[in-house]
C-alpha cells in the first residue's frame, strides 16, 4: 500500500504534539527545553564554573539543600513556579515564598547581615527602584542601590537584580558570591529545574562604568 507524503507528515506532527504534551505534563527536560527555567535569558558564559560542585544540574526533591553560601542554605525548588508555603522568621519577618529566589536573598541578608528590609514583599524585579539614582539608598530595601552600568564595582555579598523577560515576568535575584577581574559568580535559588545554583557572568569596565554580561541586569544592592 502506497503511503502519501501528507500522511507521513500528519503522523509525525501528531507524534511531536504528543511528545510535547507528555514532556510538559511530566516535566521531562530531556525531550523538550524546560521553559520555566532561565537558561534562555541567562546568557551562557564560556567561563562558567565547571567544577563538580556547581556545574551539575540541580535535582532532587523541593526543599532539599543543594548548596550553601557563607553558611546560608540554598534549596532546590524544581520548576520555578513551585511554592512550598511562606517562610517567616520567629520574630515575624517575612522571608518570602519557599523556595523562590527572593526567599534566598532575603534570608541571606537576614542571617548573614542581620538585615530586615523595610518592605519585605514584592517580586524579584521590584527590588530595583527606577526612582533611585546610582549610589543612593533604596529606602524600600534599606540598601544602597547601584544601577547597571555603574561606577561602583560589584562586590561579594551584593544582591543582584535581573529584570523581567518573555519567559519570566517576575525577574530574578541572587547574591554575588565571587568577584574576579573580568567576571563575577552568583549564588542563586530557584533558577529552574535544569540550572545550577552558581553561574558566572563577564565583568568589564567601559570608561568609568562597570558592565555585567547580561542585558537583563538592572542593578545591585549593598549593605552600607
Amino acid at each position: 500500500m502506497k503511503i502519501r507524503a501528507s500522511e507521513i507528515i500528519a503522523g509525525l506532527t501528531t507524534t511531536i504534539i504528543f511528545v510535547a504534551i507528555f514532556s510538559l505534563v511530566f516535566d521531562v527536560p530531556k525531550i523538550l527545553p524546560d521553559f520555566s527555567d532561565f537558561s534562555g535569558w541567562f546568557q551562557r558564559d564560556k567561563s562558567e564554573n565547571k567544577s563538580k560542585s556547581y556545574a551539575k544540574k540541580s535535582s532532587g526533591k523541593p526543599g532539599k539543600v543543594i548548596d550553601t553560601f557563607n553558611g546560608v542554605n540554598i534549596f532546590y525548588n524544581g520548576k520555578v513556579a513551585n511554592i512550598q508555603g511562606r517562610n517567616v522568621t520567629k520574630d515575624g519577618y517575612n522571608l518570602g515564598l519557599k523556595y523562590q529566589c527572593v526567599e534566598f536573598v532575603k534570608r541571606y541578608y537576614y542571617e548573614f547581615y542581620n538585615h530586615k528590609m523595610p518592605d519585605s514583599y514584592g517580586n524579584a524585579k521590584d527590588f530595583f527602584s527606577y526612582s533611585v539614582s546610582d549610589g543612593d539608598i533604596n529606602s524600600e530595601r534599606g540598601l544602597r542601590q547601584f544601577n547597571h552600568p555603574s561606577r561602583a564595582r560589584p562586590k561579594i555579598g551584593d544582591l543582584i537584580i535581573f529584570g523581567a523577560t518573555q519567559w519570566n515576568e517576575f525577574g530574578h535575584v541572587a547574591i554575588i558570591s565571587k568577584v574576579k577581574n573580568d567576571k563575577i559568580e552568583i549564588a542563586q535559588q530557584n533558577p529552574g529545574s535544569n540550572n545550577p545554583s552558581r553561574k558566572w557572568y563577564d565583568l568589564d569596565k567601559q570608561g568609568d562604568q562597570y558592565h555585567i554580561g547580561s542585558p537583563y541586569v538592572l542593578g545591585w544592592l549593598r549593605k552600607s
